[in-house]
């Protein structure tokens, strides 16, 4: 068998390796959102997390120089993933392989591309946040440069997405017995990414029309995400239940818990603007539930897919063993979407409605939970990246599908 590395045989899912390290920069700013005070603001801004470290002890310091490393390492590997793929992106897109993929149900995986420039901007975002002095003086010149590129990056996503469902709405051709997966939901994934940025107006803003923008917009995308899933859900159960399973897509039946994460967040940034600015406040016993509530749908997609893929003996074969594919990136995603919600249904739900004290023995026990899974993701993320993009070894690469 002649050597090469997975990723020499280009697929848009490697837009997830780029994705996946996104993530986790979010999963290391959890850190500084829930340690680090943040008087007046909503967020943490470089001056907050200057204060603490001069003021905190050891322990306070050591979490503070883990978060920046964190964030610096991941949004590096998030670009440096994102100009790679755009530059084999291209030129795949001059092959007849590209030409045969349009043709088939995975035409709707390159909605990996405009979900995955919008993890950029949302990582840059909080890359600026963290380490760029005054940044929050002039926060609001930079909403709505914000919104501007979220919707350049929107209007992208419905045109790629528009062709694929063009064709196969005119064309026909559909294949049902592949789409024994959630592999169809993701689009659905790409335009929730891309309203949670738009969102964020809705949370920081302190211009009303600003925030109204923000809510109307991202409410706009919440809505085609619900539609888009719905759907997926429904066609992807009915052929699962007609063909099985299929082992290299099996990471996907997972996707849901990231896309709850995305929702979950995009909403509560909406409650915020709603509270702050239309005198429509939740309270902690509403958010409380509402966490509740995504974090059980995730637990119970998580407990599916997890039976799925240990039917398929998938970790032996594709994480540890000879074979390879890239849709093992999908992975990463739920494991992050989980961390991240977990660390807002333990602060803004446990916390906040004196079910639990911050800082004592039960804390901690969730806070573990939510630090064992992020140290998994991290080292899934270099797992996969050595094994697709190492050194040239005798694999069987598995294209995705």
């Amino acid at each position: 068998m002649p050597l090469s590395r997975p990723s020499d045989t280009y697929s848009p899912m490697y837009f997830l390796s780029s994705l996946g390290a996104g993530g986790l920069s979010v999963t290391f700013f959890m850190w500084l959102m829930f340690w680090v005070p943040h008087p007046g603001k909503t967020v943490p801004v470089f001056e907050d997390i200057m204060a603490a470290f001069r003021s905190g002890d050891a322990l306070m310091q050591a979490m503070i120089v883990g978060a920046w490393a964190g964030i610096a390492l991941f949004v590096f590997l998030n670009l440096k993933s994102l100009v790679w793929n755009l530059t084999h992106f291209r030129a795949w897109t001059q092959t007849d392989a590209y030409r045969a993929f349009l043709k088939t149900n995975a035409q709707s995986q390159l909605m990996a591309m405009p979900l995955a420039l919008a993890m950029s901007v949302n990582g840059l975002f909080i890359a600026g946040l963290v380490f760029v002095p005054g940044l929050w003086s002039v926060v609001e010149y930079l909403f709505p440069l914000a919104l501007a590129a979220f919707t350049a990056i929107a209007v992208f996503a419905f045109r790629t997405y528009g062709h694929f469902i063009a064709r196969i709405k005119v064309e026909g051709g559909f294949n049902h017995a592949a789409n024994n997966s959630f592999g169809q939901i993701l689009p659905a994934f790409a335009f929730a990414m891309i309203g949670v940025g738009m969102a964020a107006p809705a949370a920081m803003s302190t211009s009303p029309a600003v925030v109204g923008l923000s809510i109307f917009a991202s409410t706009f995308l919440m809505v085609t995400v619900l539609l888009i899933a719905g759907v997926a859900l429904i066609l992807g159960i009915r052929s699962m239940l007609d063909h099985g399973t299929n082992a290299e897509t099996a990471p996907t039946l997972m996707i849901l818990i990231p896309l709850m994460t995305i929702l979950g967040i995009l909403m509560m940034r909406q409650s915020h603007g709603l509270g702050v600015h239309f005198e429509d406040h939740s309270t902690a016993a509403q958010t409380f539930t509402f966490l509740a509530r995504m974090i059980s749908i995730q637990l119970v997609f998580a407990l599916f897919g997890w039976l799925i893929l240990a039917r398929h003996n998938y970790a032996k074969r594709f994480l540890w063993g000879r074979e390879t594919s890239v849709m093992s990136y999908a992975l990463v995603c739920p494991g992050v979407g989980f961390v991240v919600l977990m660390q807002f249904f333990i602060h803004k739900g446990l916390v906040a409605t004196h079910l639990v004290d911050k800082f004592s023995p039960a804390y901690w026990g969730f806070i573990a939970i939510a630090l064992i899974v992020q140290a998994a993701m991290i080292a899934l993320v270099f797992t996969l990246n050595r094994r697709h993009f190492g050194a040239p070894r005798a694999v069987a690469a598995v294209p995705a599908e």
